[in-house]
């Protein structure tokens, strides 16, 4: 079997680590290997098969928001990466998406849901997609506009999940949106005056908008984006698609379905 290791440095550096927390497998205990990662913020999933003479045990895991593999070997050294047959195919991706995948996306679902968003679009459309927003940020404009089709269209509802992190006025701005009577219509003058400023910022921010602010970026963090805008949209295996900044038009069509 060949390894394909995730970062080729990462994982010299993790050997030569690990090389001095663990010691060899013992039967069905959990090796020190495994142990060591978990210290360190690894989520370790399940234990799984690695197939008839392998020379190593299988683990999938989770990492921030990303399912990866572990594979430990007789010695109690550690692999992190893809493991492939002879013909260079993939031997884990299945297991690994069944196992750490979708319930890792069924989890982040579950969260976009239940945060503070604003909807553009019909609420009854069939297709949903979430994403993180900044009133100031040009980009996200970019995406409203050019999801426009999609939306008026009502296949799809877009959920946006407001942030204030671009300018000193973001966060006011997210405010007007919030503290509005109609937040589709206050999101909607936001990004058609885009080009002239946007939404006049509202006075204060409450401490509940500020907390609603707060607790988006922190989920924006989580599932691994650092701007705006970061789209999320289920799959139809289960398992969710990020799109970091405004897609190109392939990734666009992938992300809002067809028209």
């Amino acid at each position: 079997m060949i390894f394909r290791p995730a970062n080729p440095s990462a994982y010299i550096a993790l050997s030569l680590t690990l090389a001095l927390f663990q010691s060899p497998a013992n039967g069905a205990d959990k090796p020190a290997a495994i142990k060591t990662l978990e210290e360190r913020g690894l989520t370790m999933v399940q234990e799984f098969d690695a197939g008839a003479g392998a020379a190593v045990r299988a683990f999938a895991g989770v990492t921030g928001s990303r399912p990866i593999a572990v594979y430990v070997t007789a010695d109690g050294n550690a692999i992190i990466g893809t493991r492939l047959n002879a013909a260079g195919e993939a031997l884990d991706d299945e297991i690994l998406e069944n196992l750490a995948a979708k319930p890792l996306a069924s989890k982040a679902w579950a969260q976009l849901a239940s945060a503070t968003w604003v909807l553009d679009g019909d609420a009854n459309a069939p297709r949903i997609v979430y994403t993180f927003t900044d009133p100031n940020c040009p980009y996200c404009n970019r995406f409203w506009l050019a999801a426009r089709p999609w939306v008026d269209s009502g296949k799809v509802q877009i959920r946006h999940l407001l942030v204030g992190i671009i300018k000193a006025d973001s966060s006011a701005k997210a405010a007007a949106i919030l503290g509005a009577s109609d937040r589709s219509a206050a999101l909607r003058e936001n990004e058609v005056k885009s080009s002239r400023g946007g939404i006049a910022p509202a006075n204060t921010v409450s401490l509940a908008i500020q907390q609603a602010l707060d607790a988006n970026q922190m989920l924006m963090i989580s599932l691994g984006f650092r701007g705006t805008p970061g789209i999320v949209v289920l799959g139809s295996n289960g398992a969710i698609r990020k799109y970091n900044g405004m897609p190109p038009a392939q990734a666009l069509a992938e992300a809002l379905g067809p028209l």
